[in-house]
């Protein structure tokens, strides 16, 4: 829903740019957006006079990461989605922010009890044998580990934060405001659909706010992945998970970014590499149901060296249709065909039909000759996709959220791989996945089940089809006359005046 514009808005965001600009923020986040000029210098005109009323913030993180430290759970929530936005904020600041930590304190074990007991309905020492002080504590929510009375389990409890839906209403209007202003002020901002992007964000919130839904998609990874060898998600306990608490049996492993630990275990860090990549791909293509943010910290390797995923708050959805197009994407790079990838984004509408495909296929191929003349070491998915970036939108391509949120990942689980083993060859570990799910999918045998899935249709509609073909048939055969001019010009008349009134309202709006 669009915010209420008022006066709090705008304090609020003058707290924000004062905090930006006393941080150093607001010089590294107006490079990576490449703002004009003269924009840029009123930006900061604006906010140099306010500078006293900016928080400090720690001085030992980077510019970006201390201001949104600083301003509380929604600015670093938001700063964590942006992340996942490398065509909005630039691959150098998403790099960053990919990063962002929250570095915010633990509320106390009484507030942490008093939400158990009010969720659960009752209290702690009644459901749990132990219950731990809190071992994680992000911008929403914090994670005890608990071993239950009745079973002897040992699980995580995931507690929201106690008054953090009103604290993120409260940001998220002055965001909604924020981004009407950006889009009213810098006409060239709207490619990039500020008000979208904040509507993408409260709705990812929307959903982390309710732990339910947290723990329904981790009950729907955790089917689809069931028999994927290595390959591991926690279950959820139903009977004490409520809307603010969430209970999940408890991943015992070593975290994946520890590779001491794993050295130190005896793991095989280039099986590991290539397990999460594979898995990640797995997910995307078969399933269209991906973890959507799969970094190190919600990764561990467990005793028998299986990948345990958890953390369920961002995960990625595609349809049929959109994975074909995507792994057919993939498939045309690894193979190098590049004429193949340029159709595919033509024959997907991601590129308007009026731009040259032989172009296209060009710019591609300028994106992926050079990094396929690399080193195995060096070829790095995030540079392919930062040049991808700019091509498509040097020929129109429309910003999609869902691709976005799935190359952003896949970025991320290459990170986690090159870490395990810094000479990973990407496109080897992913050529197997990628070109078995084409086989399947774009194949005689997919195109049967197709065509069986539409025969299903239409047999669930059959009783409706003599009708429907009838009322069509009497429709062509007598069309409705057109509506007569004396009523046309009065329509288009109130059409006009009330596009006027709009217009006038946004301008006021905007200066208020």
């Amino acid at each position: 829903m669009e915010a209420i514009r008022g006066p709090h808005n705008i304090l609020r965001l003058i707290r924000t740019g004062a905090t930006f600009e006393r941080t150093g923020a607001m010089r590294v986040v107006l490079d990576a957006l490449e703002v004009p000029p003269l924009l840029r210098g009123v930006m900061r005109g604006l906010a140099w006079p306010f500078g006293w009323l900016g928080y400090r913030g720690d001085p030992a993180l980077p510019p970006v990461t201390r201001a949104l430290t600083a301003l509380g759970p929604a600015y670093v929530k938001f700063g964590q989605i942006l992340s996942t936005r490398p065509d909005v904020v630039g691959p150098d600041l998403a790099a960053q922010l990919q990063v962002l930590q929250d570095r915010l304190p633990p509320f106390s074990q009484e507030d942490a009890r008093a939400e158990v007991a009010r969720e659960l309905g009752a209290g702690v020492d009644a459901i749990f044998s132990s219950f731990s002080d809190p071992v994680a504590a992000a911008s929403i929510a914090q994670v005890h580990r608990a071993t239950l009375r009745e079973t002897g389990q040992d699980v995580a409890v995931k507690i929201l934060r106690p008054g953090i839906e009103r604290a993120f209403r409260r940001d998220i209007d002055a965001f909604y405001f924020a981004a009407g202003m950006i889009e009213f002020l810098a006409p060239f901002s709207r490619r990039l659909r500020p008000r979208d992007v904040v509507a993408h964000f409260d709705s990812v919130v929307a959903a982390e706010l309710d732990l339910r839904l947290e723990a329904a998609s981790a009950a729907e990874f955790a089917a689809s992945t069931r028999d994927d060898p290595g390959f591991r998600v926690p279950s959820v306990v139903w009977e004490f998970s409520a809307r603010r608490v969430m209970t999940l049996g408890w991943a015992e492993g070593v975290n994946a970014g520890d590779l001491a630990a794993i050295d130190a275990a005896g793991f095989d860090r280039t099986a590991l590499a290539e397990r999460i990549l594979q898995s990640f791909l797995r997910h995307a293509l078969r399933d269209g149901f991906f973890h959507g943010d799969m970094h190190q910290g919600n990764l561990k390797i467990a005793p028998d060296g299986a990948i345990i995923a958890y953390d369920f708050g961002i995960m990625g959805r595609i349809d049929a249709y959109t994975r074909r197009a995507y792994a057919e994407i993939l498939i045309g790079f690894i193979r190098r065909d590049y004429r193949r990838v340029a159709e595919v984004h033509f024959e997907a509408g991601y590129v308007p039909a009026d731009r040259s495909i032989e172009d296209f296929a060009m710019a591609l191929r300028a994106v992926g000759e050079p990094i396929f003349d690399m080193d195995a070491s060096r070829i790095s998915m995030g540079r392919l996709l930062a040049h991808l970036f700019e091509v498509t939108e040097q020929f129109g391509m429309q910003t999609r959220t869902e691709l976005i949120l799935l190359q952003r990942t896949m970025v991320v689980v290459e990170g986690v791989a090159r870490s395990l083993d810094p000479h990973m060859n990407i496109w080897s570990a992913a050529r197997p996945v990628v070109e078995s799910y084409v086989t399947e999918a774009i194949g005689p045998r997919a195109a049967l089940a197709d065509l069986r899935r539409v025969a299903q249709v239409l047999l669930r509609f059959g009783p409706l089809l003599p009708d429907l073909a009838e009322t069509a048939l009497i429709r062509a055969r007598n069309p409705a006359p057109p509506p007569p001019a004396r009523r046309v010009l009065p329509a288009a008349l109130w059409a006009a005046g009330g596009a006027a009134l709009a217009l006038l309202a946004v301008w006021i709006g905007a200066r208020l």
